[in-house]
C-alpha cells in the first residue's frame, strides 16, 4: 500500500510545524513509521529535523540574489520551482518504507492553496493517497466572525485542492473551557453559530458574516473541528482515525 500523504496547511503561526513533529512522535509511539517533509523553502529554522527538506533543492537566498527579488517575490518563484523539482523529491521519498508521509506546507497559506504548482506536487506524490489537515488558529476562531473566516479559508483550500480534508483547532490547550465549549457547539451546529453572530447588535459586518455562513451551509461545508494540542497530545488519535477513515475505510495500519 502507498504511504498516506498528510498535508498540514493553515495560516502563518497556526502551528503546522509543531503539529507535524508532534504527530510523527505520536505515530512512532504507536509503532507506525512516518517521515516528515518540509515544503517551505523560506523557513529559517524548524523545531524538528525533516527527513526530506525542500531547502536541499531550493534556497530562497539564491533566488533573491539571482532574480533581484525581495522575500515575498522569491517565495512565489520558489513555490513554482518546487513543482519543477518534485520528481526528485518523490524519488527520495520512494526510498523510505513508511506508512505516513507528513508534509509541512509553507507558512503563507496562499503559496500552498492558490498556486497551481501545489496541485502538481500533490499529483506527483499521489493524489489518491493524500489528505489535508487544515489548522484553525484559536486566536482567530474564538469569535463567531473569525470562526466563519476560518471555515471560508478551509473551504477555499479544499476547493482548490480536492482531496479529503479535516478541520483542526490547533493549540487547543490555549483555549479556555468556555471557548472550547462554544467553538465545539459552533462546529456541530451551525444554528448555534448563527445565534452567536446575531446575539449582539446587528451591523453591516454581521450581515456579511451571516450571508457567508448561509453560503457555506448551502454548499454543505463541514464545520466540525477536531481540537488538537501538540503540547498535551490531545487529538492525535483523532487525526489518525480521520486519515484512516478517509483513505483506508477505517482500517488500522499494520503496526511494527
Amino acid at each position: 500500500m502507498p504511504a498516506k500523504n498528510v498535508y498540514f496547511a493553515g495560516t502563518a503561526g497556526c502551528g503546522k510545524s509543531t503539529l507535524t513533529n508532534a504527530f510523527q512522535t505520536w505515530l512512532s509511539n504507536q509503532g507506525i513509521d512516518a517521515v516528515t517533509v518540509n515544503l517551505d523553502p523560506g523557513v529559517e529554522s524548524l523545531m524538528y529535523a525533516p527527513d526530506v527538506d525542500v531547502r536541499d533543492w531550493i534556497k530562497l537566498s539564491e533566488i533573491m540574489a539571482e532574480y533581484g527579488l525581495g522575500p515575498n517575490g522569491a517565495q512565489i518563484v520558489a513555490s513554482d520551482m518546487l513543482a519543477l523539482n518534485i520528481k526528485e523529491v518523490a524519488d527520495v521519498l520512494a526510498g523510505y518504507d513508511a506508512d505516513y508521509v507528513l508534509l509541512d506546507t509553507p507558512g503563507q497559506i496562499e503559496l500552498f492553496a492558490f498556486r497551481q504548482s501545489s496541485r502538481h506536487v500533490i499529483d506527483e506524490l499521489g493524489r489518491d493517497s493524500s489528505m489535508l489537515m487544515f489548522l484553525f488558529d484559536p486566536a482567530l476562531a474564538r469569535t463567531p466572525s473569525g470562526f466563519i473566516s476560518s471555515l471560508m479559508l478551509a473551504a477555499t483550500t479544499h476547493f482548490r485542492i480536492p482531496v479529503p480534508i479535516t478541520n483542526i483547532m490547533a493549540k487547543s490547550d490555549m483555549l479556555s473551557d468556555t471557548d472550547r465549549d462554544r467553538i465545539g457547539s459552533w462546529g456541530s451546529d451551525l444554528y448555534s453559530l448563527f445565534a452567536a453572530l446575531t446575539e449582539d447588535a446587528v451591523d453591516a459586518q454581521t450581515q456579511i458574516s451571516v450571508e457567508l455562513l448561509q453560503a457555506l451551509e448551502s454548499v454543505g461545508v463541514d464545520s466540525a473541528v477536531i481540537p488538537v494540542s501538540s503540547e498535551t497530545g490531545e487529538g492525535m488519535e483523532d487525526i489518525y482515525s480521520s486519515v484512516q477513515m478517509a483513505l483506508e475505510g477505517g482500517e488500522d495500519v499494520e503496526k511494527d
